[in-house]
């Protein structure tokens, strides 16, 4: 087994951690996200598709782990990466009468409640935990959908790999799976609707069905909950109405079909992706490795390329290999099949190699370690800064509007 290096992360770091078909690798570095120090490989040998954190006190960490002889677990960390809790204390696994057993973790997200998480997994279900993680539940209203027989496996898996809980709204969840598309609860995981009006399907004879979509990824802000960014099997769109209904925004790119997207965190007008060729060749289009970048909501996209190779770079970004951290100016990270993960510190304008030669990169995150308001960042030209205070400004009024209890909460409490 490879040598693990020790990692000390500090207060005012970033942490950024790849998940990839080898275990788990962490890089620390200050606010200029210049300089990045190497840790691990954690869980040698065992693919991590899903990595997160939890709210409430403490920073505690969490990987969805595939030990390749006894299955997935969810392992977790309360010293940012340091020691991570044994395998056989994961309680993240299908009930017995559910007849089916748990293939791979791909999503680990807070809900909007201290020490609420979710966790989207294969065969695609919602799972919850009340506790940090130390006990879930499966949320059956969404497994025991009508639809989840006609739901189908896609290039890779059946895959519930977008989990977005309302940020005020403990009763809202809207999540996204390959293949079945987007779903929505109003009632706290009790009823579940398909929210996929207007998101085409190029591979079914019918090209706009209620449900069977294969969606690569959906994004968006706390601030603007309402407006929603999909990355489709073919497809980049935008809704205004939580996803009751989308229109196509892919003008611009150089072709629609890609997995990953992420959203700035201080401004729900600014969204990343990484286009792809095509389905049959997804490799990035003329061998340019570039990030897509608008500014205007979908409206047009500009190609970031500054410190990225343009000749030869025929790579693949996977739907989770890309992360934003919550400093300002932002970082903006991802990683590639190619064992190559790329920063920038001034929300896309630049980019610089933060390690090469790794595995394949599964999934990427990034942790302020600390408050992000009070950290001091150098100031980065060309950063996105654009829209910040207004958008501070509508987050505290949602935020006073008091949210419901959640009827899964209710039912918990009342056992």
């Amino acid at each position: 087994m490879p040598t693990v290096r020790d990692l000390r992360v500090r207060q005012g770091q970033v942490l950024l951690m790849a998940g990839t078909s080898k275990g788990v690798f962490l890089f620390a570095a200050g606010p200029k996200r210049d300089k990045w120090e190497r840790g691990g490989p954690q869980f040698a040998g065992s693919p991590t598709y899903a990595l997160g954190s939890a709210n409430g006190n403490g920073q505690r960490l969490f990987a969805g782990v595939e030990n390749p002889f006894y299955g997935p677990s969810l392992r977790w960390s309360d010293d940012l990466g340091a020691t991570w809790s044994d395998e056989t204390a994961s309680t993240l696994k299908f009930p017995e009468d559910a007849g089916v057993s748990l293939k791979r973790i791909w999503q680990i997200v807070p809900g909007a409640e201290n020490n609420t998480l979710y966790a989207g997994v294969e065969p695609s279900a919602l799972f919850v935990s009340h506790d940090r993680g130390k006990s879930w539940e499966l949320v059956r209203g969404l497994f025991d959908h009508p639809h989840r027989e006609k739901w189908m496996p896609g290039n890779g898996g059946q895959c519930l790999h977008t989990v977005l809980p309302h940020p005020t709204d403990p009763d809202r969840i809207t999540v996204a799976m390959s293949t079945g598309g987007v779903y929505r609860t109003e009632d706290g995981g009790q009823t579940w609707r398909p929210r996929n009006s207007g998101v085409r399907v190029d591979f079914m004879p019918e090209k706009f069905p209620e449900f069977g979509q294969c969606v690569h990824k959906v994004v968006r802000h706390p601030g603007r909950p309402e407006t929603l960014f999909l990355q489709n099997h073919g497809g980049l769109y935008r809704s205004d109405d939580g996803g009751d209904s989308w229109h196509d925004i892919a003008k611009g790119v150089p072709s629609d079909f890609g997995f990953c997207m992420a959203i700035h965190p201080h401004d729900p007008d600014v969204v990343y992706i990484v286009p792809l060729e095509a389905s049959l060749f997804r490799c990035t289009p003329e061998g340019k490795m570039r990030v897509y970048r608008t500014r205007d909501g979908g409206k047009s996209w500009e190609a970031l390329s500054k410190g990225l190779p343009q000749k030869d770079a025929n790579e693949v970004v996977l739907r989770d290999a890309m992360a934003v951290d919550r400093l300002d100016p932002a970082g903006v990270y991802f990683g590639t099949r190619s064992g190559k993960v790329y920063a920038s510190a001034d929300g896309g304008g630049s980019w610089s190699l933060v390690a090469d030669g790794l595995p394949p990169v599964l999934c990427v995150r990034a942790v302020v370690i600390g408050d992000p308001a009070k950290i001091r960042v150098p100031h980065a030209k060309g950063a996105v800064r654009r829209g910040v205070a207004n958008v501070k400004s509508k987050a505290k009024a949602v935020a006073k509007k008091k949210p419901l209890r959640s009827a899964a909460r209710k039912l918990t409490r009342a056992r």
